[in-house]
């Protein structure tokens, strides 16, 4: 049944959020979502998911419940939306008992629109009995990849919001998500009970990132390489697969002259916090952090996002990438990894006390993560496959813009299952490689390995080059790593048939590439946009305006504006208030706000 309209959703998008027209699915999902029905939103990050829930609750008469997992989230989102005149507001744990009252009242009374929750506080009687005292419109569950136990960051306190449909079976309810492989997509209508709804599914394609994967070789100097080429200045995150290692980097980048700060679980509440919050409302901060740090991050300006260590999954490693260029400006996915980090996380996956069938999955996730890192493909085409997408070359990835050729390595790896073998499957890489180049150190003649017939067969390339050998062949499967003999190196199955020359196996080409002239250095808060020199100085001062602005009602700086709005003001460069409500993303309310203020700083600057 349609649902009579207090506005049109085009309206509110133009006069609102400032925003000439819909992209991609947005208009159809509304409408949708408008008219009652259910639905599962399948969206890249920075494709405008909010939208779909938000301009909804400005049109139907009723409340919104949003359910989000973080805290941080939901008030960044509250935030924004006030800045737009929207009457939103959330009840979270950080709100005191009067707070709380104060708000449950508003929702009764139907004096605001929007309402962000926890999954822990939807999931309380107290709290279903008095959204039975509201006129509900909708429930919009964000995050929806968390009710999948095949997902990347599965809660169980997902699972229960399937009672909803029984409780209020009137009330449509939607699923939003940017990151589910076909696995979690149906777990997620499975459990919310959405097998009614409708499946939008966007492109999963950022083409504003940049992919960049490379071997480790010295990591910390490699961080430095990257951030001090094309990142100065720039907000970034950085994960690490460690508490310790987390501690490391950040207090490395701090001593090079970097705005760097820590974050993980193991840190103290408070100080965890104020990291978050400092990297949310500052410009130019590198956040160093495991994976309990980023998912809710709405930060739009995060020019790159750097792994040291491989993620567990592609989902995984897709989700943490995407917390770079959410505002569409280019930005950059740069990882490296090494041979480590495959047993490191194959020993997560043994140790765990996940079933059988679980820990198999877990196996495959990681293998088709090795396959997208080791791959001479364009690694957004294999990123995108993994979520049943095709697209042509996409000429922004490090293997479409670096040569990058392979080499029949049959022989060279038939060296090395062989020396493997003849060493008694007891060593590790390490070891092997000594054996293979010819090392006759205390160790080998110790075990008199340089005796073995594969003793310096291998000197036609260095250890760096057999690292690359041996990291691929664990990659492939044709060895496995024995975590409970030290790490030593055991054939497999697959092993017989390269071994016994039935088959060929084709390797990557490594390139170490050199170090990059150094740059000169620049202040923290500085980074080029424009090779202009004077629409970069406006550019710092519109950024200084919108600091200064942000720090008087704290909040970020870009709930305020966006710098592809800011970009839009220098390229436009509007002489009058009517001008510059047609810049995309100032709405009326914005406009009325900050109009004036950016206006003198434009005019001054001409």
């Amino acid at each position: 049944m349609t649902t009579a309209l207090q506005q049109k959703p085009i309206d509110i998008l133009q006069t609102v959020f400032g925003y000439k027209s819909f992209r991609g699915q947005q208009a159809e999902i509304i409408e949708h979502v408008i008219n009652g029905r259910d639905a599962l939103i399948l969206m890249p990050t920075g494709g405008g998911k909010s939208l779909c829930y938000q301009i909804p609750a400005l049109c139907m008469d009723g409340l919104v419940v949003v359910v989000s997992p973080l805290i941080a989230l939901m008030q960044d989102q509250v935030d924004a939306l006030k800045q737009l005149g929207i009457k939103a507001s959330v009840l979270n744990s950080t709100l005191t008992n009067g707070e709380a009252s104060y708000i449950e009242e508003l929702m009764l009374s139907g004096e605001i629109d929007i309402v962000y929750v926890s999954p822990e506080r939807l999931n309380t009687e107290r709290f279903i009995a008095l959204l039975g005292q509201c006129k509900l419109a909708l429930f919009a569950i964000d995050e929806a990849h968390c009710v999948s136990q095949w997902g990347h960051d599965f809660r169980p306190e997902y699972t229960e919001f399937a009672k909803l449909k029984d409780i209020f079976p009137d009330v449509p309810r939607i699923a939003l998500t940017a990151t589910a492989d076909e696995l979690t997509r149906q777990d997620i209508i499975k459990h919310l009970r959405l097998e009614n709804g409708r499946v939008f599914s966007s492109s999963f394609d950022r083409p504003n990132i940049r992919y960049r994967v490379m071997p480790k070789d010295n990591e910390k100097k490699q961080l430095l390489n990257f951030i001090e080429a094309e990142h100065k200045g720039d907000s970034g995150i950085v994960y690490c697969i460690s508490r310790n290692k987390v501690m490391v980097i950040a207090e490395w980048l701090k001593n090079q002259g970097y705005n760097a700060l820590p974050y993980h679980a193991g840190l103290d509440n408070r100080l965890r916090k104020h990291n978050q919050d400092y990297f949310i409302k500052n410009d130019g901060v590198i956040m160093v952090a495991t994976i309990a740090f980023g998912m809710g991050i709405d930060k739009p300006d995060v020019r790159f996002v750097a792994h040291m260590d491989l993620p567990k999954s592609v989902e995984a490693y897709y989700q943490e990438t995407d917390r770079a260029g959410r505002d569409g400006l280019p930005s950059n996915a740069w990882m490296v990894y090494g041979a480590e980090d495959i047993v490191k996380l194959r020993g997560f996956i043994y140790k765990s006390e996940a079933d059988d069938a679980h820990k198999m999955i877990e196996h495959q996730k990681l293998d088709s993560l090795l396959g997208y890192a080791e791959t001479m493909k364009c690694r957004r085409q294999v990123l995108l496959e993994y979520f049943g997408e095709k697209i042509a070359q996409c000429n922004n990835c490090d293997t479409c813009l670096e040569s990058v050729t392979g080499f029949d390595g049959t022989v060279a790896v038939q060296k090395v299952l062989s020396c493997i073998y003849r060493t008694g499957q007891r060593f590790g890489a390490t070891h092997i490689i000594d054996v293979l180049t010819g090392k006759e150190n205390e160790k080998i003649k110790g075990f008199n390995h340089n005796e073995l017939s594969t003793f310096g067969v291998g000197q036609e390339y260095n250890k760096s080059q057999w690292k690359s050998v041996f990291r691929q062949i664990i990659a492939s499967g044709l060895v496995n790593v024995d975590l409970e003999a030290y790490g030593a190196l055991k054939l497999t199955p697959n092993s017989n048939k390269i071994l016994r020359g039935q088959e060929k196996i084709f390797l990557r080409k490594e390139t170490i590439k050199e170090k990059p002239a150094k740059t000169k250095k620049v202040e923290s808060s500085k980074r080029s946009v424009f090779t202009n020199p004077a629409a970069e100085e406006l550019f710092q001062k519109l950024r200084a305006l919108r600091l200064s602005l942000a720090k008087e009602q704290n909040v970020p700086p870009y709930v305020i504006f966006h710098d592809s709005s800011l970009i839009d003001m220098i390229v436009a460069m509007p002489k009058n208030l009517s001008e510059m409500g047609k810049i995309s993303g100032v709405g009326q309310s914005k406009l009325e706000r900050y109009g004036k203020a950016f206006l003198e700083v434009i005019k001054e600057q001409c």
